[in-house]
């Protein structure tokens, strides 16, 4: 008897300190901002669902390096949308050369979509014999090697600095260039950050989360030219003295060689940065050297190949790698099993109303080398996924701003969603439970919940709750509260 008495108190014990824990977890403050769901920030069980990344797929070709100043070791692209116009720059380099050469110039596209670009003749600078051509940085080595371009999203920024860049090498460090059209550029300084190897795009922002200039930039994990090629950041409240580099941390993901890392505040959600960074696989081979020579590869360009992964920061030197697959693959044909294709442009922009688009190289040190657009779905970075059978996810405790609830997701045409708002303990709360929740389905970026007795969300305001999703043959790809 008395063994049993102790085992009940045991049993009441574990289960007291287990609801202790639950409701005493601390609440994500989410606002009323945008929340893709991309890492684990939001989530804390998942029933009978998964939490997947959403490869893109390729679009068309929108720009063929085919210029005599562009060639084969075209390079670096960075993709902007500034207002109605979009801007493209990117290294040309017909012929493979040291870093940093001379022969390296920086090339600039626009459009007025984003998915059909032109090389306008800007006649700025002679290049093989002529100014009839798209170049805006040349005779200016090291710095068209990877000569990187943001719009400065800094409140007050002078319009005569709105467009800035990094670029340069470990020899001379990155430098800081400024521009009001992002066509014509000067020097602002040189050697601003110094601390690192640079050979590879080295990307800055104005961090509206952090309040500062944020870089990340290509290090080495031995030395400078050794181990892994990898990432660090440095911050800047002027963009001229930056803080002591910091590598950034992958968590529990293995080492991989990281090329370009293209990591920038997301559109739509600036608190959470985005990174679809180049997976350099060195001495992975699918091509031979007869295939090789058959795509038009010189040199060594045909032992390598690379694909693309997702990974995400919310400031920090932490880099979430929620997803270690391959978030963007190489495809079809031997074309895009090189060395070095298949890198991701700096730059995820809207595209329409109902898409956003990424860009990729493809055919890199080829002499049909191209750059192909990559249509998504606003958010659809991953989702949580429910099959036929069904299943649900729920929430961390989170506090809210605003009245509504407003998801981003999708369902088959016999798929569904229900939501039931939950207190921080997992107990439904009265008026907002599962089945008094209005049944859901389409496709939509913004779709408001409902419940029955149309009671609003307000009065749960600035409370911890938890939200219980409820689905079937359905993708949940965002979350946000607003005002209905």
């Amino acid at each position: 008897m008395k063994r049993n008495v102790l085992l009940l108190m045991v049993v009441l014990l574990g289960m007291a300190c287990s609801a202790f824990g639950q409701a005493a977890e601390t609440p994500v403050n989410i606002g009323g901002r945008l929340e893709p769901l991309v890492d684990r920030m939001l989530i804390d069980t998942l029933t009978n669902t998964t939490h997947a990344p959403c490869p893109a797929q390729p679009g068309e070709t929108v720009l063929r390096f085919d210029a005599p100043w562009e060639g084969r070791y075209c390079g670096y692209v960075t993709v902007i949308k500034d207002g109605e116009r979009y801007r493209m720059y990117y290294r040309g380099l017909p012929d493979d050369g040291k870093d940093g050469s001379s022969a390296e110039v920086t090339c600039y596209a626009e459009s007025l979509d984003g998915c059909r670009w032109g090389k306008p003749n800007l006649g700025l600078f002679e290049v093989r014999g002529t100014r009839e051509n798209n170049v805006i940085l040349a005779d200016h080595a090291p710095f068209s090697h990877n000569f990187a371009p943001f719009l400065d999203a800094r409140p007050g920024v002078p319009p005569a600095e709105r467009y800035k860049a990094l670029a340069g090498t470990s020899e001379k460090g990155l430098a800081a260039f400024f521009s009001a059209d992002g066509v014509h550029w000067d020097t602002l300084k040189e050697a601003v950050i110094t601390k690192g190897a640079f050979d590879s795009q080295n990307v800055a922002f104005w961090s509206e989360l952090e309040q500062c200039y944020v870089c990340y930039f290509r290090t080495w994990t031995e030395n400078t030219f050794g181990g892994f090629r990898w990432i660090s950041r440095t911050t800047s409240s002027d963009f001229l003295n930056w803080s002591a580099p910091v590598v950034m941390d992958k968590g529990e993901a293995p080492w991989e060689h990281l090329y370009t890392n293209q990591t920038q505040p997301y559109y739509r959600a600036p608190q959470l940065y985005v990174s679809i960074a180049a997976r350099f696989m060195p001495g992975r081979r699918l091509v031979s050297d007869e295939v090789a020579a058959r795509l038009g590869i010189q040199g060594g360009y045909g032992g390598d190949c690379s694909d693309n992964v997702l990974m995400t920061s919310r400031g920090g030197n932490l880099y979430d790698r929620t997803f270690m697959e391959g978030f963007i693959r190489p495809g079809l044909g031997p074309e895009n099993w090189t060395s070095r294709t298949n890198y991701p442009a700096c730059g995820i922009v809207p595209t329409d109303k109902n898409e956003m688009s990424v860009y990729v190289q493809r055919n890199y040190g080829q002499p049909t080398g191209h750059l192909v657009r990559y249509p998504m779905r606003p958010d659809g970075f991953a989702s949580v996924k429910a099959s036929y059978a069904g299943g649900e996810m729920i929430t961390k405790p989170l506090i809210f701003e605003g009245d509504t609830l407003l998801l981003n997701f999708a369902t088959s045409a016999a798929g569904s969603m229900r939501v039931e708002v939950q207190d921080d303990a997992g107990k439904a709360i009265d008026g907002f439970a599962a089945d008094q929740c209005e049944e859901f389905f389409g496709d939509f970026l913004d779709r408001p919940v409902q419940w029955k007795n149309g009671k609003s969300l307000a009065e749960l305001a600035g409370k911890p709750v938890r939200l219980r999703f409820m689905m079937k043959d359905a993708d949940l790809y965002a979350i946000q509260f607003g005002k209905g």
